[in-house]
């Protein structure tokens, strides 16, 4: 199934051909820059820290405090910290995607084939960010359990295995494509109302489009953090 979905194509595309195999072109230049820019950031964030934070260190001090809170929510004091890490690199990583396609005009780019977009946008970049969700909350469940961990498929009777197997499919899925769903749907929004009506009327629909894109950055992490905490239970 997930093969299948890691071969999806929405639209058409910027292909290279990397080690045998092709990949989203348009995708992976965007994810770059998302990465540069993420890097940039921290460090000029952590740059000549003062034991009390002002102008932009207190800006990054906060929203690290805003993903600890995340994870501090969901998986309570015994095992947020350990977890930060990931959560925060999601959400900042999904947040930067989402922004990066409401409010750099990547259409000005002429490309060969396809155009560039937010990440988030392509299936295969929401359905990678599921799948590494999926592997986190396994290894959060088997690290504290270890093979006793497998005992929750038949828990609390072994009538409930295949349910209990088809739910830890329905979590990627429902993760994936709701991040790809709500961001590919904004961006079409804003296509077509560009398209009809150049000027102001598409403004506050690209308003709107960044605080979706923000929830979703946020549901996406808040959800990621609620599955390794079921797991750690």
């Amino acid at each position: 199934m997930f093969t299948l979905l890691a071969e999806a194509e929405v639209g058409k595309h910027f292909y290279w051909e990397i080690a045998g195999n092709l990949v989203h072109g348009q995708v992976l230049l965007v994810i770059w820059f998302v990465f540069l820019v993420l890097i940039v950031l921290s460090l000029i964030g952590t740059k000549n820290t003062d034991r009390i934070p002002t102008n932009f260190q207190n800006f990054m001090e906060a929203a690290v405090d805003f993903v600890t809170d995340i994870a501090r929510d969901q998986l309570g004091e015994s095992f947020y910290k350990d977890w930060i890490p990931f959560i925060g690199t999601l959400f900042f990583f999904v947040f930067g995607c989402n922004w990066a396609g409401a409010i750099i005009p990547w259409k000005l780019i002429a490309l060969p084939e396809g155009e560039l977009a937010a990440p988030t946008n392509d299936i295969n970049t929401t359905v990678a960010l599921a799948l590494l969700t999926s592997l986190s909350y396994f290894y959060a469940g088997l690290s504290k359990k270890g093979l006793g961990y497998f005992k929750r498929y038949i828990e609390p009777i072994p009538l409930l295995l295949p349910i209990n197997i088809l739910e830890d499919f329905t979590k990627p899925l429902s993760l994936s494509f709701r991040l790809f769903g709500n961001v590919l749907a904004d961006e079409l929004t804003v296509t077509v109302l560009t398209s009809l009506v150049p000027l102001i009327v598409p403004l506050p629909i690209m308003v709107l489009g960044l605080f979706a894109g923000s929830v979703q950055a946020l549901i996406f992490s808040t959800l990621a953090a609620a599955y390794i905490a079921e797991a750690l239970e």
